[in-house]
């Protein structure tokens, strides 16, 4: 199927973008600057990249408030690198071995918490594994470690639509936050975590580029079988350059922060976001044919899944919404269903348009 006009495309990631930001990525593919080539051809070491890095890592500081005290690493391998570099890094921080908590709310948290096991102690604290990864465990249920280097939880989970709606509360312990998928979506206090990190598909750039933020002072105690590319003390010393970086996919993020810059910031798309959540799911929440199975406290504002209670209807839903420039709508096949995943770029126009195409479709059911 072809389109004479732009979709509103509802993939979980790769994901839109704003149409601005590829705009000026067309207008700037052959001659960048005046330079007469592309960013992509130039040298990552060149005084003109380098100042597109200082910028990038300027305002990603700017836009979640990162302290000095952190240390912006910009990386390849996406979440899946970091399972395995953030407990070769960290976990030997632990009083009697390499050990960590893990709060296991979907798949990727699931992920997370089986790579690790392969370098240490990887303590189940809290699993929702039981209850289909619908919800989060209660707060008094999970069972941390007194002896964990750190505590691993995912804060959104893309597959299943769960959100936690604030940093959850470890004590004293050092947190890590899974945030590949709700990463400047909405306002995060940094110094609640030590370490950060996601991906820029979702709701910065194109894939390729991995954001790492990490308290200083946990950099340089990683394992001696840590490969020179994910010791985080090495990549700090070479301004995350110790081979070559994907250097489009760092521009990219940078037009996609000053995108979000000019939205007003931080601030003003979480507004945006809660707005296009919220009348997805109060519109799914008056309905007879679909439904979202998530607990209602922990709603993902990204990643809204529903279900058809006829579900033989399916196929049909897809077929006739990708039609209508729906596209990307089918659920991840290890949860079924659909999900519509609104991230930064996506315009409550796109949000309006689901549901009233939604509405028609059950109407005609």
């Amino acid at each position: 199927m072809t389109f004479d006009r732009r979709i509103f495309n509802f993939a979980a990631g790769p994901a839109t973008l704003p149409e601005e930001v590829l705009k000026q990525a067309a207008d700037e593919m052959l001659n960048w600057r005046g330079l007469g080539t592309s960013v992509m051809e130039i040298s990552h070491r060149s005084k003109e990249f380098m100042e597109v890095y200082e910028e990038v890592i300027q305002d990603l500081r700017a836009l979640m408030n990162i302290p000095d005290s952190y240390e912006i690493l910009l990386l390849q391998g996406g979440g899946l690198g970091q399972n395995a570099a953030i407990p070769m890094n960290l976990m030997p921080l632990a009083k009697n071995g390499p050990k960590a908590d893990f709060l296991v709310t979907g798949i990727w948290s699931e992920k997370s918490y089986k790579e690790a096991q392969k370098y240490g102690i990887a303590n189940l604290a809290a699993s929702s594994a039981a209850e289909k990864f619908n919800t989060i465990p209660a707060r008094s249920t999970w069972q941390l470690s007194s002896d964990a280097a750190y505590v691993h939880y995912c804060a959104n989970e893309t597959i299943g639509g769960v959100e936690f709606p604030d940093v959850p509360d470890v004590g004293d312990m050092l947190l890590v936050a899974d945030i590949s998928s709700n990463i400047l979506s909405k306002e995060m206090d940094v110094n609640k975590c030590a370490v950060w990190f996601g991906g820029a598909q979702k709701n910065i750039g194109p894939s390729g580029v991995t954001i790492v933020i990490v308290r200083k002072d946990l950099i340089g105690h990683s394992m001696g079988i840590t490969p020179t590319i994910w010791d985080w003390a090495v990549q700090a010393n070479t301004q995350s350059m110790i081979n070559t970086p994907p250097t489009f996919s760092i521009y990219m993020a940078g037009l996609g922060f000053k995108w979000l810059l000019k939205q007003g910031g931080v601030k003003v798309i979480e507004k945006r976001n809660q707005e296009k959540a919220e009348l997805l799911y109060n519109f799914l929440d008056q309905s007879s044919l679909y439904e979202n199975r998530v607990s209602k406290e922990y709603r993902s504002r990204m990643n809204v899944t529903f279900f058809l209670k006829d579900e033989s209807l399916n196929a049909e839903f897809l077929a006739q919404s990708n039609s209508a420039g729906l596209v990307a709508l089918r659920g991840h096949k290890a949860a079924g269903g659909m999900r519509a995943s609104i991230y930064n770029a996506m315009p409550i126009e796109g949000v309006k348009a689901l549901v009233e195409f939604m509405s028609d479709f059950e109407r005609r059911a």
